[in-house]
Protein backbone atom coordinates (compact mmCIF):
# COMPACT_ATOMS: atom_id res chain seq x y z
CA UNK A 1 0.00 0.00 0.00
CA UNK A 2 1.26 3.04 -0.82
CA UNK A 3 -0.18 6.68 0.42
CA UNK A 4 -0.65 9.80 -1.82
CA UNK A 5 -1.50 13.53 -1.75
CA UNK A 6 -3.72 14.40 -4.13
CA UNK A 7 -5.43 17.57 -6.19
CA UNK A 8 -8.65 16.65 -7.93
CA UNK A 9 -7.51 18.66 -10.86
CA UNK A 10 -5.25 15.74 -11.29
CA UNK A 11 -6.54 12.34 -9.96
CA UNK A 12 -7.61 11.00 -13.84
CA UNK A 13 -4.40 11.32 -14.20
CA UNK A 14 -3.20 9.52 -11.33
CA UNK A 15 -6.27 6.86 -11.16
CA UNK A 16 -3.85 4.02 -13.07
CA UNK A 17 -1.16 4.28 -10.36
CA UNK A 18 -3.59 3.95 -7.72
CA UNK A 19 -4.46 0.04 -5.92
CA UNK A 20 -7.16 -1.03 -3.98
CA UNK A 21 -6.13 -0.01 -0.24
CA UNK A 22 -3.99 2.96 -1.17
CA UNK A 23 -4.40 5.88 1.39
CA UNK A 24 -5.04 9.15 -0.55
CA UNK A 25 -5.33 12.76 1.18
CA UNK A 26 -7.64 14.34 -1.25
CA UNK A 27 -7.41 18.22 -1.67
CA UNK A 28 -9.55 20.63 -4.38
CA UNK A 29 -13.22 20.63 -5.46
CA UNK A 30 -15.72 17.74 -4.93
CA UNK A 31 -19.02 17.87 -5.23
CA UNK A 32 -21.78 16.23 -3.38
CA UNK A 33 -24.65 13.96 -4.84
CA UNK A 34 -27.04 11.44 -3.13
CA UNK A 35 -30.48 9.75 -4.51
CA UNK A 36 -32.34 12.96 -4.94
CA UNK A 37 -29.83 14.87 -6.19
CA UNK A 38 -28.90 12.22 -8.55
CA UNK A 39 -32.46 11.70 -9.77
CA UNK A 40 -32.21 15.81 -10.65
CA UNK A 41 -28.82 15.26 -12.74
CA UNK A 42 -30.47 12.90 -14.73
CA UNK A 43 -33.87 14.69 -15.17
CA UNK A 44 -31.04 17.46 -16.53
CA UNK A 45 -29.50 15.13 -18.72
CA UNK A 46 -32.67 13.41 -20.40
CA UNK A 47 -33.91 16.70 -20.85
CA UNK A 48 -31.02 18.64 -22.37
CA UNK A 49 -30.64 20.79 -19.34
CA UNK A 50 -27.31 22.21 -17.85
CA UNK A 51 -25.72 20.48 -15.35
CA UNK A 52 -24.64 22.42 -11.60
CA UNK A 53 -21.33 21.18 -12.67
CA UNK A 54 -18.84 20.18 -15.38
CA UNK A 55 -18.76 15.82 -15.24
CA UNK A 56 -15.51 15.83 -16.77
CA UNK A 57 -13.07 15.72 -14.48
CA UNK A 58 -15.00 15.94 -11.53
CA UNK A 59 -15.63 13.83 -7.88
CA UNK A 60 -18.90 13.20 -6.75
CA UNK A 61 -18.95 12.62 -2.61
CA UNK A 62 -22.16 10.90 -1.69
CA UNK A 63 -22.73 12.89 1.51
CA UNK A 64 -25.29 15.47 2.99
CA UNK A 65 -23.73 17.45 5.53
CA UNK A 66 -25.50 18.33 8.73
CA UNK A 67 -26.01 22.41 9.41
CA UNK A 68 -23.14 24.28 9.61
CA UNK A 69 -22.35 25.27 13.14
CA UNK A 70 -20.42 28.99 13.67
CA UNK A 71 -16.51 29.30 13.14
CA UNK A 72 -16.88 25.78 10.70
CA UNK A 73 -17.24 26.03 6.88
CA UNK A 74 -19.54 22.77 7.21
CA UNK A 75 -21.40 20.50 9.49
CA UNK A 76 -20.29 16.98 9.98
CA UNK A 77 -19.87 15.87 6.39
CA UNK A 78 -19.67 11.82 6.32
CA UNK A 79 -20.45 9.57 3.63
CA UNK A 80 -23.51 7.57 2.56
CA UNK A 81 -23.97 4.04 1.56
CA UNK A 82 -22.55 4.56 -2.16
CA UNK A 83 -24.74 1.50 -3.62
CA UNK A 84 -27.50 3.63 -3.41
CA UNK A 85 -26.51 5.51 -6.39
CA UNK A 86 -25.15 2.68 -8.41
CA UNK A 87 -28.16 3.35 -10.95
CA UNK A 88 -26.68 6.12 -11.70
CA UNK A 89 -22.75 5.85 -11.79
CA UNK A 90 -22.12 3.70 -14.77
CA UNK A 91 -23.64 6.63 -16.63
CA UNK A 92 -21.62 9.53 -14.57
CA UNK A 93 -18.37 7.70 -14.57
CA UNK A 94 -19.00 7.12 -18.83
CA UNK A 95 -19.73 10.76 -19.07
CA UNK A 96 -16.06 11.84 -17.61
CA UNK A 97 -16.48 11.22 -14.09
CA UNK A 98 -13.48 11.02 -12.32
CA UNK A 99 -13.70 9.24 -8.79
CA UNK A 100 -16.95 8.49 -6.06
CA UNK A 101 -16.62 9.39 -2.61
CA UNK A 102 -18.86 7.09 -0.22
CA UNK A 103 -18.93 4.06 1.75
CA UNK A 104 -19.65 0.43 1.14
CA UNK A 105 -19.34 -2.25 -1.85
CA UNK A 106 -20.63 -1.48 -5.43
CA UNK A 107 -22.33 -3.36 -7.96
CA UNK A 108 -20.73 -5.29 -10.56
CA UNK A 109 -21.76 -2.82 -13.18
CA UNK A 110 -19.83 -0.16 -11.49
CA UNK A 111 -17.02 -1.94 -11.35
CA UNK A 112 -16.94 -2.48 -14.73
CA UNK A 113 -17.71 1.06 -15.35
CA UNK A 114 -14.58 2.05 -13.40
CA UNK A 115 -12.66 -0.44 -15.37
CA UNK A 116 -13.80 0.89 -18.30
CA UNK A 117 -13.22 4.73 -17.31
CA UNK A 118 -10.41 4.35 -15.96
CA UNK A 119 -11.70 5.70 -12.43
CA UNK A 120 -11.61 5.21 -9.17
CA UNK A 121 -14.00 4.52 -5.97
CA UNK A 122 -12.71 6.34 -2.84
CA UNK A 123 -13.99 4.90 0.92
CA UNK A 124 -14.27 7.69 3.64
CA UNK A 125 -14.29 6.63 7.17
CA UNK A 126 -18.31 6.10 8.00
CA UNK A 127 -19.35 7.24 11.25
CA UNK A 128 -16.57 10.41 11.42
CA UNK A 129 -18.43 12.86 10.02
CA UNK A 130 -17.70 15.53 12.31
CA UNK A 131 -13.71 14.22 12.15
CA UNK A 132 -13.84 14.88 8.10
CA UNK A 133 -15.67 18.74 8.61
CA UNK A 134 -12.15 19.38 9.67
CA UNK A 135 -10.96 18.30 6.12
CA UNK A 136 -13.18 20.38 4.05
CA UNK A 137 -12.25 24.39 3.84
CA UNK A 138 -15.46 25.84 2.16
CA UNK A 139 -19.13 25.05 1.03
CA UNK A 140 -21.38 26.29 -1.14
CA UNK A 141 -24.92 25.26 -2.04
CA UNK A 142 -24.99 25.24 -6.23
CA UNK A 143 -27.87 23.16 -7.35
CA UNK A 144 -31.62 22.02 -5.66
CA UNK A 145 -31.48 24.31 -2.76
CA UNK A 146 -35.27 22.64 -2.19
CA UNK A 147 -33.28 19.52 -1.25
CA UNK A 148 -31.58 20.67 1.83
CA UNK A 149 -28.77 18.60 3.21
CA UNK A 150 -29.27 16.32 -0.02
CA UNK A 151 -28.99 19.33 -2.36
CA UNK A 152 -25.98 19.51 -4.15
CA UNK A 153 -22.79 21.32 -2.88
CA UNK A 154 -19.09 22.43 -4.15
CA UNK A 155 -16.57 22.17 -1.73
CA UNK A 156 -13.20 22.08 -0.80
CA UNK A 157 -11.37 19.61 0.52
CA UNK A 158 -8.01 19.97 1.90
CA UNK A 159 -5.89 16.56 2.79
CA UNK A 160 -9.13 15.13 3.24
CA UNK A 161 -8.40 11.36 4.36
CA UNK A 162 -9.48 8.40 2.19
CA UNK A 163 -8.97 4.77 0.96
CA UNK A 164 -8.89 3.75 -2.72
CA UNK A 165 -11.75 0.78 -2.30
CA UNK A 166 -11.89 0.30 -5.89
CA UNK A 167 -9.49 0.65 -8.37
CA UNK A 168 -9.18 0.85 -12.65
CA UNK A 169 -7.49 -2.15 -13.11
CA UNK A 170 -9.94 -4.43 -10.93
CA UNK A 171 -8.22 -4.40 -7.67
CA UNK A 172 -11.58 -4.42 -5.30
CA UNK A 173 -11.07 -4.05 -1.15
CA UNK A 174 -13.85 -5.97 -0.58
CA UNK A 175 -13.28 -8.85 -2.85
CA UNK A 176 -10.06 -9.78 -0.96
Amino acid sequence: MKEYKINTSELKRFCPLLHAGDRVLLSGTVYTSRDAAHKRIFECIENNKPLPYDLNGAVIYYAGPTPTPPGMAIGSCGPTTSKRMDPYTPRLLNMGVAATIGKGERSDEVCEAIIRNKSVYLCAIGGAGALAALKITDCEVIAFNDLGCESVKRLTFSDFPLTVAIDCSGGNIFKR
